[in-house]
C-alpha cells in the first residue's frame, strides 16, 4: 500500500531538517523554538476554527505570537543594545486629549490622604483611550463571533465570564524582543509622497517594501532571503501622532469626532497599512511576535474590504496589535544613526479579565 501523502512529506521535512539543521513546526501545538514555521498558504486547517486560522499554540493557550519570545530570541534581542540609549514609546496618558471612536476622556484626580503628607492617584481610563495593546478580547473574527482561539463573548461578559484571552496572560508571559521600525513617514516625505494620516490612505507592501529598502532593510523574512527574524516586533510609522501636534485643541476634537460607522463611509479615517492580501501574507509569513502602529488604527481605516486585518491579527492569528505608539523620537534617533533594529519591551497590564492595556513600553539602543 502506498504512503499517505502526509506521512511522506513530513519524512521529507524531517529530512531536510537534518541536512540543514533546521526545525519545521509540524505538530500541533507547535513548538515555538522551530527555526521554520508554514506559510499562511500552508496553515493546517483547524477542526472548529475558522479558516485561515492559527490556533497552533494548543488549546489553552492565549498568549499566541508571544510564544515566539524564547529566551533564545530574547537573549539574541539583547545584543541589539550597543549605546544603552532609552526611548520610551508612550504618548502622555491623556493623549489624545478626545480620543477617537467616542471613546470616554481620561481623567486624573489627585486623592488627599493627608494634606502637605501623603497623595494618592485615582485614574479614570479607557485602555483603548491611547498607546495601547489590542488584547484578543477586543476584536473577534466578525462572521463567526469568535476570538483568538475558540473564545466567545460569553466568556468576556454574562454569567459564564472567565479568563479565556485576558490581557493578564501577557503580563504574566512578558514582551520582550527585536523591534524594527519601517519609518514610512520619514520615507514619504524625502520622496515626496503627500497624504493626511487623517485620512484614508492604504500603504501597500509595495511602499513598505520600497521604505524598508531606504532604510537598507529587506522587509522580507528570512525564509524568503529577507531581513525580518522570526519574533520580531514591527512597528510602522505613518506619521499621525506627528499631525496630531500640529494641530490646534479643536481640530484634534473635530477630527476625534467623526461620525463612526460600520462601512467605507465610516467618518473616523486614518492612514495606515493596505488590506491587500499581499500585505496579509506578509504579516503572517514574518511571524512577527507583535506589530504596532503609531495611528488610531494600525491599518488604513475604513477597510475597503469585506474583512479587517484586526480580524486576521488578532483573532485568527493571536497577533498583539499596538495603535498610537509616539514614535516621534524613536524615528529621529533611528535615521541619525542609520539603524533600525533595537530591543524593546512592554509591561501590559496585569489584569484578571481585561480586554486590552496601556503598553508601558521602551526601546533601548
Amino acid at each position: 500500500m502506498a504512503e499517505p501523502k502526509s506521512t511522506t512529506n513530513q519524512r521529507l521535512t524531517q529530512i531536510k531538517d537534518f541536512l540543514t539543521m533546521n526545525k519545521t513546526a509540524m505538530a500541533i501545538p507547535w513548538d515555538p523554538n522551530c527555526t521554520k514555521f508554514p506559510t499562511r498558504k500552508e496553515l493546517p486547517e483547524i477542526p472548529g476554527a475558522p479558516p485561515g486560522a492559527a490556533w497552533v499554540w494548543g488549546e489553552n493557550d492565549y498568549v499566541g505570537r508571544l510564544n515566539l519570545l524564547t529566551p533564545s530570541r530574547v537573549a539574541a534581542a539583547a545584543k541589539e543594545i550597543r549605546t544603552g540609549e532609552i526611548i520610551p514609546v508612550n504618548l502622555p496618558l491623556n493623549v489624545p486629549g478626545q480620543p477617537a471612536f467616542g471613546r470616554e476622556i481620561f481623567k486624573h484626580e489627585v486623592k488627599i490622604l493627608a494634606d502637605n503628607v501623603a497623595y494618592d492617584d485615582i485614574y479614570h481610563l479607557n485602555t483603548q483611550s491611547g498607546t495601547q495593546w489590542d488584547g484578543f478580547r477586543h476584536f473577534a473574527h466578525i462572521s463567526t463571533g469568535t476570538f483568538y482561539n475558540n473564545t466567545k463573548g460569553e466568556d468576556i461578559v454574562g454569567p459564564n465570564a472567565n479568563h479565556k484571552c485576558s490581557i493578564h496572560h501577557w503580563a504574566e508571559h512578558g514582551i520582550a524582543g527585536r523591534g524594527v521600525l519601517l519609518d514610512y513617514r520619514g520615507y514619504a516625505h524625502k520622496k515626496g509622497i503627500n497624504y493626511d494620516p487623517y485620512d484614508y490612505y492604504p500603504i501597500s507592501f509595495e511602499e513598505l517594501y520600497q521604505c524598508g529598502k531606504d532604510q537598507g532593510i529587506d522587509i522580507r523574512p528570512q525564509a524568503q532571503g529577507g531581513d525580518i527574524k522570526i519574533g520580531d516586533v514591527l512597528f510602522v510609522r505613518t506619521g499621525w501622532v506627528e499631525a496630531y501636534h500640529m494641530k490646534s485643541d479643536e481640530e484634534r476634537s473635530a477630527l476625534a469626532l467623526r461620525t463612526h460607522v460600520l462601512g467605507k463611509d465610516d467618518g473616523q479615517r486614518y492612514a495606515g497599512i493596505s488590506q491587500e492580501q499581499r500585505v496579509i501574507d506578509w504579516l503572517h509569513d514574518s511571524y512577527f511576535a507583535a506589530v504596532a502602529g503609531d495611528s488610531p488604527t494600525f491599518e488604513a481605516w475604513p477597510s475597503h474590504e469585506d474583512y479587517h486585518l484586526h480580524e486576521y491579527i488578532l483573532a485568527l492569528w493571536g497577533m498583539p496589535l499596538g495603535e498610537m505608539f509616539d514614535l516621534e523620537k524613536l524615528a529621529r534617533k533611528c535615521r541619525e544613526r542609520n539603524r533600525w533594529t533595537f530591543f524593546f519591551s512592554s509591561a501590559p497590564a496585569n489584569c484578571p479579565g481585561g480586554v486590552s492595556s496601556h503598553v508601558n513600553g521602551q526601546v533601548i539602543l
